[in-house]
C-alpha cells in the first residue's frame, strides 16, 4: 500500500481521473503509477504489426506520465504498459496499493455508457480503494468544496475510516445518516454533520457488498455529481 495506481488510457475520462490521482498522491505523499494497457485486437498477426501498436501505446502511457510530472510539484510518477485487459491490470496492481483512481469510461465504452466496463470490474474486484472520477476534461477546482458524503446508512469501519482519511487531507467535513458519535472522538478535527449531501459531494463512499446487495453502487455511478468511492468492507 505504499503507491496510488492511476489506470490511463488517454482519454478525456483519464484525464480527469489524472488530476484527481494525483491530487490523491500529492496529499497522501505518495508515489503515483500510471498504467497503461493494450493488446491486439484482430487475432494472429505478425510481430511488427503489434510492435506498432505498441509503441503507440507506449506514447499514450509516457503522455500521460508526462502530463502528471508537469502538473505536480514533487509526486515520483512511475510507469506501467502492460499488454493485456486493462481491468485484469488494475485488478493485479491494486493489491499493493493504497488506492485505485480510473476514468468513469475509457476509449473504448459506448457512447451512452455512464460506467465502462473497466471501471465497473475493477470497482468490483480490486484489493483496495477503488475511486471512480466521473465525466471528461480537466478535474474543476471547487472554491467551495464538499463534504465526504458517507452514502451506507449502517457503514462498516474500513468505510468510515475510508471517509474520514478522505476528510482529513482534504480538510472537509463528513456527512452521513448514521450516528458516528464514537468517530468524532476518534477524528477531532474532523467536523461532522447528519443528513444527505449528495448534491453537494466532494466524494461519495460506499462499500463495496453493501453497495452490490441494494445496487447502491450502480446507482451512484449512474447519478452521483462527483467521483464515487468504492471501498471494501472488512466485515459482512
Amino acid at each position: 500500500m505504499n503507491h496510488i495506481v492511476l489506470g490511463y488510457d488517454g482519454s478525456d475520462f483519464a484525464m480527469q481521473a489524472l488530476d484527481w490521482a494525483l491530487d490523491e498522491a500529492e496529499l497522501r505523499k505518495l508515489p503515483l503509477t500510471v498504467s497503461h494497457a493494450w493488446q491486439w485486437p484482430y487475432g494472429e498477426a505478425e510481430e511488427e504489426a503489434k510492435a506498432h501498436l505498441r509503441k503507440a501505446a507506449e506514447h499514450v502511457l509516457w503522455h500521460g506520465a508526462d502530463c502528471a510530472r508537469a502538473s505536480s510539484s514533487g509526486v515520483r510518477v512511475e510507469t506501467d504498459l502492460y499488454e493485456g485487459p486493462a481491468a485484469q491490470r488494475l485488478v493485479e496492481l491494486s493489491s499493493a496499493a493504497a488506492l485505485v483512481v480510473v476514468g468513469s469510461r475509457g476509449l473504448s465504452a459506448l457512447p451512452r455508457a455512464v460506467v465502462g466496463s473497466v471501471a465497473g470490474y475493477v470497482a468490483a474486484h480490486a484489493a483496495c480503494p477503488v475511486i471512480i472520477v466521473r465525466g471528461p476534461g480537466p478535474l474543476p477546482a471547487s472554491a467551495n468544496p464538499g463534504p465526504i458524503v458517507v452514502a451506507d446508512k449502517e457503514p462498516d469501519a474500513s468505510v468510515l475510516e475510508f471517509a474520514f482519511t478522505e476528510a482529513a487531507i482534504r480538510q472537509v467535513p463528513v456527512t452521513a445518516q448514521a450516528d458516528l458519535t464514537g468517530w468524532v472522538a476518534r477524528h477531532p478535527g474532523i467536523q461532522v454533520q447528519r443528513g444527505d449531501a449528495h448534491e453537494r459531494a466532494t466524494l461519495t463512499v460506499v462499500g463495496r457488498k453493501r453497495a452490490a446487495r441494494f445496487g447502491t453502487a450502480n446507482f451512484l455511478l449512474q447519478h452521483a455529481p462527483g467521483p464515487v468511492a468504492v471501498v471494501t468492507e472488512s466485515r459482512l
